[in-house]
């Protein structure tokens, strides 16, 4: 085995659990005192301060970090994904999030590399994605209700998998350490969200209670925000994109439970019967093989 697996290997299944408690933490954010763009700043400009001497450590322009790649790398694992992500956690239950978010990640990366490096999917791999497929579709008709909202954040959290799908495959061309990455996505995400404050008026996490603002700052500045892009970007530097997302195979499983140990959130028919589907989906649709 090549000895960089392992390392790859434990990576994923760290962006795993980091993953699924930001997704937690989300959703438990946006129902107290703090809206979107107050979570937003606080995930974004925290990591942005810490990681301020690898941001200048070595210029992103460099030959090796093509213009384009960089756009993408922001777009994608940046403000506008985490946007998507905190207002769809305000319509949707955790466990949406887990399924939808998590799940679908494979299904557009698969897109994405078909588009840009005319890669094929057969065989088990198409399996899995169809597994996937199936069952989004049926946990969201079965968590249809009338009056309900929670298709508005499902429909969110897919766009913003899509836009995490182009994170992967951008940050394989940008040429960047896993730190230059996570601290060229803070940073200018935190630019990004500075004008957006400046049209919305004073920050509500001002006068939030403190513990709801502490909160926040651990999960997302420094655990997501710094050591969830790291963690990811390691797992796709050593795995690849298709394989690191196979770390997302555990997190609906593990946002489902967490929302309904932490959140009293139920484990619905629905639920289950779509975690049968996607999570076995996700591991086949990675084209990893057991040997």
């Amino acid at each position: 085995m090549d000895r960089n697996l392992p390392i790859g290997f434990f990576a994923a299944l760290a962006a795993a659990l980091v993953g699924s408690a930001w997704q937690l933490i989300s959703r438990y954010g946006v129902t107290t005192t703090l809206g979107p763009l107050d979570i937003a700043l606080l995930r974004y400009g925290i990591p942005a301060l810490l990681l301020c001497p690898f941001l200048f450590g070595k210029a992103p322009s460099s030959p090796k970090a093509p213009r384009m790649a960089l756009v993408l790398l922001v777009l994608g694992g940046g403000l506008p994904f985490g946007l998507l992500v905190l207002a769809g956690a305000q319509w949707a239950p955790a466990s949406h999030m887990g399924v939808f978010l998590a799940g679908s990640l494979p299904l557009f990366t698969a897109i994405g590399a078909r588009i840009h490096k005319g890669e094929k999917v057969q065989g088990l791999r198409l399996i899995g994605l169809c597994c996937i497929a199936l069952g989004m579709a049926l946990f969201a008709m079965a968590s249809f209700r009338p009056g309900s909202l929670s298709w508005q954040g499902d429909l969110l959290f897919l766009a913003a998998a899509m836009l995490w799908a182009v994170y992967s495959l951008a940050f394989g061309h940008c040429g960047l350490t896993p730190w230059q990455g996570a601290a060229f996505v803070n940073g200018w995400s935190t630019l990004l969200l500075l004008p957006l404050l400046w049209f919305t008026g004073m920050p509500r996490l001002l006068g939030a209670p403190w513990p709801d603002v502490a909160l926040q700052a651990v999960g997302q500045g420094v655990v997501a925000g710094t050591l969830g892009l790291v963690i990811y970007a390691v797992a796709i530097s050593h795995l690849g994109a298709a394989r690191a997302s196979l770390s997302a195979a555990a997190v609906p499983v593990l946002t489902t439970l967490g929302a309904a140990f932490f959140m009293g959130e139920p484990i619905t028919a629905a639920a289950v019967l779509a975690l049968a589907l996607v999570v076995p989906g996700i591991v086949l649709a990675s084209g990893v093989r057991i040997r």
